[in-house]
């Protein structure tokens, strides 16, 4: 089980760099495009594009390393009031839940990703990029959140310690 925790959260780090690799190309796209727009008084002309690309990619691929670091929004209200096994069990609910809702959006997702590789969608810009890589990267962002919260959902069935410990707000 600890292995599969560790190789789980490795797969979630790599997200999180290709992630944080986006957001670099992003800033870098911006300067890029200040300076054509300045300078030579031109431009890409697919700025928006791009970088409304690099957000999907940013917020998909860090999911599950958010998820395992414990940075996403949570509502403890319940859980606040629980311990030991309770709490377990509800977390197991909410984890299975969870699974449950994001198995249905990679199923939409995959579809549409299949759909545009079948019909060679591109975009309607300039660039004409294709569809199925900027949706790719949503469901391949998906596809990790799923297997970072199935290993979460089985840390709470099997009472195992997670591969990290979750940073609280005092830490950040």
């Amino acid at each position: 089980m600890r292995r599969f925790q560790t190789i789980v959260f490795a797969i979630s780090r790599l997200a999180a760099a290709i992630s944080a690799l986006a957001l670099v190309l992003m800033v870098g796209h911006i300067l890029y495009e200040i300076i054509l727009r300045y300078f030579f008084a031109t431009s890409t002309f697919v700025l928006d594009e791009f970088v409304g690309y690099g957000v999907a990619a940013c917020t998909f691929m860090a999911l599950g390393y958010s998820l395992e670091h414990g940075n996403l929004i949570r509502v403890n209200l319940l859980l606040a009031r629980l311990d030991g096994v309770g709490r377990r069990v509800v977390e197991a609910g909410c984890a299975a839940l969870t699974l449950g809702l994001t198995s249905i959006f990679i199923w939409f997702f995959w579809i549409r990703v299949a759909r545009n590789v079948a019909r060679g969608t591109t975009s309607s810009s300039i660039a004409a990029v294709p569809m199925w890589i900027p949706e790719g990267f949503v469901l391949l962002g998906l596809c990790v959140f799923w297997l970072q919260v199935f290993a979460y959902f089985l840390r709470q069935v099997f009472d195992t310690p997670p591969p990290v410990e979750a940073e609280t707000a005092n830490e950040i």
